[in-house]
């Protein structure tokens, strides 16, 4: 099992942050390769479907979702990455001057791809999303 773990400092607190990426229905609001989402269901086994700029849809499904904690776990039901039995965790922590850490990290089996080559492109939809909210948030 393949697994990838990234995490990025911010310059906003992390009730901020979590108002905005804690919103499983949302990822569009904040990762620049997903156009729009929709959202089936509420709560702990709500799907969504990310349309993806360029064509492509993926369909995930929440498995927990921790308020207090600042987190949740989702799964892939669906998707044109080279993964398999994805399941993965978004967080956001408080540092002590006022800033926040996110941290995302997944493990999953590469389908269709090498190892290598899937971690890669989980690293890359990781990147893409912190890029944007360090531009969004400062770093």
């Amino acid at each position: 099992m393949a697994k990838v773990s990234m995490s990025m400092d911010l310059g906003v607190s992390a009730d901020k942050l979590w108002d905005m990426i804690g919103l499983f229905h949302g990822l569009h609001d904040w990762h620049p390769a997903v156009e729009r989402t929709e959202i089936e269901g509420e709560g702990k086994g709500s799907l969504r479907t990310l349309h993806l700029v360029g064509g492509g849809e993926i369909v995930e499904r929440l498995e927990q979702l921790d308020e207090e904690g600042k987190k949740y776990n989702y799964s892939i039901l669906s998707s044109p990455l080279p993964v398999a039995n994805y399941n993965s965790t978004i967080s956001v922590k408080e540092s002590d001057d006022g800033s926040c850490k996110v941290q995302w990290e997944s493990e999953f089996n590469p389908s269709g791809a090498p190892e290598n080559d899937a971690v890669k492109a989980i690293q890359g939809v990781y990147q893409a999303g912190f890029d944007n909210l360090k531009k969004m948030f400062g770093g």
